[in-house]
């Protein structure tokens, strides 16, 4: 028995000496907030004139200069709802399939309790967000605190304190600067772009720096309440998981000849853009009596005398799917989920590369053919480039066939079929849904096929997204363990 009390104290007087000083930070970051709520609650003066007179010097040094304002904004971007829960929840799906439910938990409870106090306090506090000459940007709901402010906060601090065990000891100490200049930033853009008050901001970064170290502390308890060392907080939460945490520690490297490899591309991009535009400018301005001809006229034509309004909105929603914020979507949920499941970056390249192919070879060639859309009403109305080739269609053909072009041959199960279906399904629909709003011609899908088949034939050929496959790589969860994947996960975020 003594000898048990004698492995607990140990632990209990290290953490003790090394937590004081962050406890203190965290009590006194908590006072500090008290204290700026009460004097925000009860508008005391010398703060009032403060948080206006900084948002008004603030409006008139930004709103005139548009190229700033469109910075500030992307940047404000970074601390936004959207941004912040695709962050988290890629991280704690990825650490539940690396089986680390704890540190997903944390995850969790971390971003919950954000979600929860923004809101809160908002509607006990009910200030008003500054009104200024020269408005930049409207946004609903109360001012203090700040949910950009407060969610970059505990995000961004949460993520790296699970994550710094993957990274060299290096570049641990950059990694926390580069994470305290975001969420400076992005607190500052807030104040900025006239939304909040220095006040606001100031309040939001207390009530996060208190919010996450009670988290974090609670983790490190955990920790000592199993007689685990307890590490310090520049080490990250949980050392031990820095394999498991990693993106990709199996890689040796991404490409055997890089060099060569952005030849080939380069290369390759400018032969793919040759034949889009030989295709483009024949079925554009040189097709008159040929089959393509017909098809062009006859197709946009029958479409639009088959409209309804039942069959516009599905049209709409379908077309939807093609559109940048979809296929940017299913980039950000799959390319994660490949780095934890397989734990190779080379697929994720493939996926990039096969994006931004798409994107400049759409531009290039839509600017070069110039075609003009179909000559029927057009429902989408006017539209920033030319009809050929069709950016939704090409943009949907090449995310599904390159996620299926990775998935089928990683596992022998019956879904993988699922991935090959989607590849078909998806680009019909969005290519019915195209050409029936009077947006594309028959030709222009064709030249979104030949757009995807080309530059997903080179990206495979020199890339070799599979090429881990013959080097005996393996999901972290075997093929014939995903019918109990609920059950180890279940187990995962299970304590010892």
């Amino acid at each position: 028995m003594g000898a048990v009390k004698e492995a607990l104290r140990r632990p209990l007087g290290h953490f003790t000496e090394r937590t004081l000083a962050g406890l203190a930070i965290v009590l006194g970051a908590g006072v500090g907030f008290g204290v700026l709520l009460v004097l925000v609650r009860t508008r005391w003066t010398p703060l009032y004139d403060v948080d206006h007179g900084v948002a008004q010097w603030l409006n008139d040094l930004v709103a005139p200069h548009g190229p700033l304002v469109t910075v500030l904004n992307a940047l404000t971007d970074l601390g936004g709802r959207a941004v912040i829960i695709w962050l988290v929840s890629v991280a704690v799906v990825g650490l539940l399939i690396r089986k680390q439910g704890r540190l997903a938990v944390f995850l969790i409870v971390t971003g919950v309790g954000a979600l929860v106090l923004d809101p809160a306090l908002k509607t006990l506090v009910d200030r008003l967000r500054p009104e200024v000459e020269v408005p930049i940007g409207t946004y609903a709901g109360d001012s203090f605190p700040s949910g950009h402010a407060l969610g970059s906060m505990v995000a961004y601090g949460a993520l790296l304190l699970v994550f710094l065990p993957a990274m060299s000891r290096r570049w641990r100490k950059p990694a926390i600067a580069l994470v305290a200049v975001v969420v400076f930033l992005i607190g500052l853009t807030r104040i900025a772009l006239g939304v909040h008050f220095v006040s606001d901001v100031l309040g939001a970064w207390l009530l996060g720096a208190a919010w996450l170290g009670v988290t974090a502390y609670a983790f490190r308890l955990w920790r000592l309440e199993r007689g685990r060392p307890v590490p310090a907080l520049t080490d990250g939460l949980e050392p031990e998981a820095a394999h498991d945490v990693a993106p990709a520690p199996d890689e040796a490297h991404l490409l055997p000849h890089p060099r060569a490899a952005v030849f080939e591309l380069i290369v390759g991009w400018v032969l793919v853009l040759g034949a889009l535009y030989g295709f483009g400018m024949f079925v554009s301005y040189y097709a008159d009596g040929t089959f393509f001809a017909t098809l062009d006229t006859d197709v946009p034509r029958w479409f639009a005398e088959h409209r309804t309004p039942g069959r516009d909105d599905f049209s709409y929603w379908w077309s939807k799917a093609g559109d940048t914020h979809a296929i940017l979507l299913i980039s950000l949920v799959f390319c994660p989920l490949v780095l934890a499941v397989w734990r190779r970056w080379r697929p994720v390249l493939f996926v990039a590369l096969t994006m931004f192919g798409e994107l400049s070879l759409f531009l290039a060639s839509a600017a070069a053919v110039d075609r003009p859309r179909p000559p029927v009403g057009n429902l989408d109305g006017p539209m920033p480039t030319s009809s050929f080739p069709s950016g939704h269609i090409a943009a949907t053909l090449c995310v599904w066939v390159a996620i299926a072009v990775i998935v089928f041959p990683r596992t022998d199960r019956w879904w993988r079929w699922i991935f090959v279906a989607l590849a078909v399904v998806m680009p019909a629909g969005v290519a019915i849904s195209r050409m029936y709003r009077g947006m594309h011609h028959p030709t222009d899908f064709m030249g979104a096929i030949i757009l995807t088949a080309l530059w997903i034939g080179l990206l495979y050929w020199v890339v070799r997204p599979n090429e881990d496959l013959r080097e005996g790589n393996r999901p972290s969860i075997e093929s014939e363990d995903v019918d109990t994947l609920d059950d180890e996960l279940a187990k995962a975020g299970r304590t010892d």
